[in-house]
């Protein structure tokens, strides 16, 4: 069989995964390898200058796998995304992964409405609620939900109780982030000296205030940093902050959750299933609650606190890829 990976992203040669790839880079690669370890032959597309090799996996600019398709063939080409690569494939088994809401009028906007409407394709959601919330208009084939997954940097080997007061935000949107240091400002730190609070994945901080300010808050903006990094300050945080305004899935939480973190959130969105309340997060109403919670963990005696790290990285457990590729391969067939 021979697969297409289709990831309409920057993957460069460097990309591996202890690098600061996105989330789809990483699934992207990491089901790639997967299926290669299982002798399956898969190429894997992106927008990179020229041909390489990655770990094994063989990376062809999308430009010459659409220039050339007569050169290629592929049984299955499975696309994140991106429906516009199936045009020139009439053979092949299509199969479109979809990461992100895709609304009519911006699928119309973006080109992707029409090849996914004439591709007879089957849609792939990384979530129940990606799922109900895509239009029944895009007439798929077959719709499946297939999680997400955690990558071999998370896969957890030993547990971290030794943790410092540390609470995290590594989410890259940054809606409701000005509330959330507004309540770390009032109520966290003034009573609670040695708490920390670090915002990674924000580039920018959206704010009125300065960083020498924040700093004296116990607030630190880290900003993007490398898979190996995030894991190294998850391991030793106590919790982390996801709102989950709008997230399709969370690959953050699951992976705040891998490390031992419960994860703090709304519950709003994708985060409503992939997190259970007091047991591997809480879901809280508002900023106010939000704040109780923070208190509340860092009030929490040593034996509470390992309870509520077995039971994140148990959840977590539940996403190994060496599981949910069973998922894929059944599909594949």
């Amino acid at each position: 069989m021979k697969i297409l990976i289709n990831c309409p992203l920057s993957l460069s040669k460097k990309n591996k995964f202890n690098n600061k790839s996105g989330g789809i880079e990483s699934l992207n690669m990491g089901l790639a390898q997967l299926l290669h370890k299982k002798k399956i032959n898969v190429t894997l597309s992106s927008n990179v200058p020229k041909k390489s090799v990655i770990n094994g996996i063989k990376i062809i600019p999308i430009g010459e796998i659409k220039q050339n398709s007569l050169l290629y063939d592929f049984d299955v080409i499975i696309s994140s995304n991106d429906a516009r690569i199936f045009d020139y494939y009439s053979n092949s088994k299509k199969i479109l992964w979809l990461h992100n809401p895709l609304q009519i009028e911006k699928s119309i906007r973006k080109k992707q409405f029409f090849p996914i409407i004439k591709n007879n394709l089957t849609a792939v959601f990384v979530s129940k609620y990606l799922n109900k919330t895509t239009s029944k208009f895009y007439f798929f084939k077959k719709r499946l939900v297939i999680p997400n997954f955690l990558t071999s940097v998370f896969t957890q080997k030993n547990l971290f109780t030794k943790r410092e007061p540390i609470f995290v935000w590594s989410v890259q949107r940054n809606k409701g982030l000005t509330e959330t240091i507004d309540m770390w400002i009032n109520k966290i730190n003034p009573f609670f000296h040695d708490a920390k609070f670090y915002i990674l994945g924000v580039e920018r901080l959206p704010i009125k205030y300065g960083y020498g300010f924040l700093k004296s808050k116990n607030i630190t903006h880290i900003g993007r940093v490398s898979k190996q990094r995030l894991k190294n300050i998850y391991n030793k945080s106590i919790g982390m902050v996801c709102l989950g305004y709008d997230e399709t899935f969370c690959l953050n939480a699951l992976e705040a959750n891998s490390c031992g973190l419960p994860v703090i959130t709304f519950g709003k969105t994708a985060l409503n299933d992939l997190i259970k309340n007091n047991y591997n997060g809480f879901k809280v109403n508002n900023f106010e609650n939000l704040s109780n919670k923070i208190r509340y963990l860092l009030e929490l005696n040593k034996n509470k606190k390992k309870k509520l790290i077995n039971n994140s990285i148990t959840h977590s457990k539940k996403f190994s890829l060496n599981i949910i590729i069973y998922k894929w391969l059944k599909l594949l067939k």
